[in-house]
């Protein structure tokens, strides 16, 4: 595996520390990859646009003007993102790439721990291997965020957490600068979110765009200003909101989960059984098998 490049430095293995005062060659470009929270869904900037986290992380990396693309796709999985966006990135010859997916895969039947972790190893390395610094993040569950009931917010809840632990084990694996958004307070204040409950708004954004500038300029590799926290328009008003919500924002959740609501009232069927019989904790068990065995894969296949 090559190194990030920089200009006069080099990576320091295993810790994504670096000696001195390391700085991107020049100019640089920053490629994000990602579904609608990448998108900037969440963050309209009129005419029915998006700007979102990675805009506004884009204009402070650094002081001279930085070639920024944006790639994420509303709806995106994790095969989206290897099979479709990612050639496109590698194109580009970025020094900077995001990498923010996963939670449209656990919304699907198909969903599957081994594959996507087979999926994210290959979009890592391949950044990786071409010497661009990576960006990653876990996220918090939609489960939770929408305020579903246990027997069937725990399932998807487990997928959230299944995603997250392969997130945080290949981004060591590859010296990612990570970013840990599952919990916090961020996760639970209203202001920081949009309508449907799922994306940012742009507080949000700008928590986010914000926590990312932090992590590389702690590191010497972001020199432009560091985004504002506060918000640039009003916040949509309640009644805006709501249409939203029970216009765009209902149909893209629903298209979202249409495959998977027959298999989620299985899931939660199980759920209630094994609370009724107190073995829930086989089930996170299993989930952590799953897991084990997909990262186990991804390194057997990385040392080959």
């Amino acid at each position: 595996m090559r190194p990030p490049r920089f200009e006069g430095q080099s990576a320091v293995r295993g810790s994504a520390q670096f000696e001195g005062s390391p700085r991107f060659e020049a100019p640089l470009r920053y490629v994000a990859l990602g579904d609608s929270l990448t998108e900037g869904v969440g963050d309209p900037v009129g005419d029915g646009a998006w700007r979102g986290w990675a805009a506004l992380l884009a204009d402070g990396l650094a002081e001279e003007p930085v070639g920024f693309t944006n790639l994420a796709v509303s709806g995106s999985q994790t095969r989206d993102v290897l099979e479709r966006q990612l050639p496109a990135a590698l194109e580009l010859r970025p020094g900077l790439v995001s990498v923010v997916v996963g939670v449209n895969d656990t919304l699907r039947r198909t969903f599957d721990v081994r594959a996507v972790a087979a999926r994210l190893d290959q979009v890592y390395a391949a950044c990786t291997e071409r010497g661009a610094v990576l960006l990653t993040a876990c996220l918090p569950d939609p489960g939770t965020m929408l305020g579903l009931p246990g027997a069937v917010a725990h399932p998807l809840a487990r997928r959230q957490r299944a995603v997250n632990t392969v997130v945080h084990a290949l981004s060591e694996r590859y010296e990612a600068l990570h970013l840990h958004a599952c919990e916090g307070e961020w996760t639970t204040d209203r202001a920081m979110w949009s309508a449907d409950r799922l994306h940012p708004g742009e507080r949000g954004h700008r928590q986010l765009a914000l926590r990312f500038h932090t992590l590389l300029a702690e590191r010497g590799l972001a020199t432009g200003p560091a985004p504002s926290p506060e918000p640039e328009f009003p916040a949509p008003t309640t009644s805006a909101s709501l249409w939203w919500l029970a216009t765009a924002g209902t149909g893209w959740v629903a298209r979202r989960c249409t495959d998977l609501l027959p298999q989620l009232l299985t899931l939660a069927a199980d759920e209630l059984r094994h609370r009724a019989r107190g073995t829930s904790a086989r089930l996170d068990l299993r989930a952590s098998a799953a897991v084990s065995a997909a990262l186990s894969v991804t390194e057997q296949a990385d040392a080959v």
